[in-house]
């Protein structure tokens, strides 16, 4: 079966679970499940013909559809990843559903280990821009003229208007507003000290093995995006230690509730 005829099928059975057009859709990384727990309306990922389910520990497996800041939200709680053994496709098939859906703005969120030393673990920092070159693009293949154009323009993939927006919300806070660009690896092993010399050199802030296929995916789709990752990690051989899965998921809990603030106040305000 074609990947948009899939995607007709999966859109047909979440528009018949969700009862809104929602007005921001919203991928939930490590940590953030808990803003979706309580959501009136929750839809199975097994319930939706050709969604792929996360098999991460801390990622959840639910389309969710709740109401934030006076905003009808629909939260995508755990994603797909490459290393999974999905392909680009099967992994950005959440955001197009959402799109499908009548999304028109996306937010974006991960765990990311810190390249730039002036990255703190345990705050978030807004991403600016993306490297996607060491990953595939979702968009091989046969493009349905119905999701975008065959080429589309990445100029600026982050919405500059959105981080102009988050920059407010940050000092609100008295948190120290921060942007960076993210390159995103395949995993699942870490990266070496070697690989994040050459990132560090190519321009990336931050690391990690998610979101910017997704973005792409929203982006060929006309959605507006913003990307918000929180700093788990010093990236391998900037920390002195050995890197793991647990660390990052108790690192995003530690500091889950300052997350998500900025996360409800971009809600707000997109």
């Amino acid at each position: 079966m074609k990947e948009y005829d899939i995607l007709l099928r999966g859109a047909e059975a979440l528009a018949m679970k969700i009862d809104k057009k929602p007005d921001v859709a919203v991928v939930l990384g490590s940590g953030l499940g808990e803003m979706a727990q309580a959501s009136p309306i929750r839809v199975d990922y097994s319930l939706i013909p050709g969604m792929p389910r996360s098999t991460v520990p801390g990622h959840d497996g639910a389309f969710c559809m709740d109401e934030v800041q006076g905003k009808r939200v629909l939260f995508m709680s755990g994603r797909a990843h490459l290393y999974e053994g999905y392909s680009p496709a099967e992994a950005v098939r959440g955001v197009r559903l959402m799109r499908l859906a009548g999304a028109e703005k996306l937010i974006l969120t991960n765990a990311a280990g810190a390249i730039n030393a002036d990255f703190e673990v345990g705050y978030p920092v807004m991403i600016s821009g993306q490297i996607s070159s060491f990953v595939p693009s979702p968009l091989v293949g046969e493009n349905p003229s119905a999701l975008g154009v065959r080429f589309p323009d990445m100029t600026e993939v982050y919405s500059a208007r959105i981080r102009d927006i988050a920059r407010s919300a940050f000092e609100k806070r008295s948190v120290k507003y921060r942007e960076g660009v993210y390159l995103q690896v395949t995993g699942p092993q870490y990266e070496t000290p070697e690989e994040i010399n050459a990132y560090r050199a190519l321009g990336a802030d931050m690391v990690g093995m998610s979101t910017a296929i997704e973005a792409i995916a929203a982006r060929h789709a006309g959605m507006e995006v913003a990307g918000v990752s929180f700093i788990t990690n010093r990236a391998a051989g900037l920390g002195g230690g050995k890197l793991s899965h647990e660390e990052v998921r108790e690192s995003a809990e530690r500091g889950g509730e300052l997350f998500r603030s900025i996360v409800r106040a971009l809600i707000a305000a997109v």
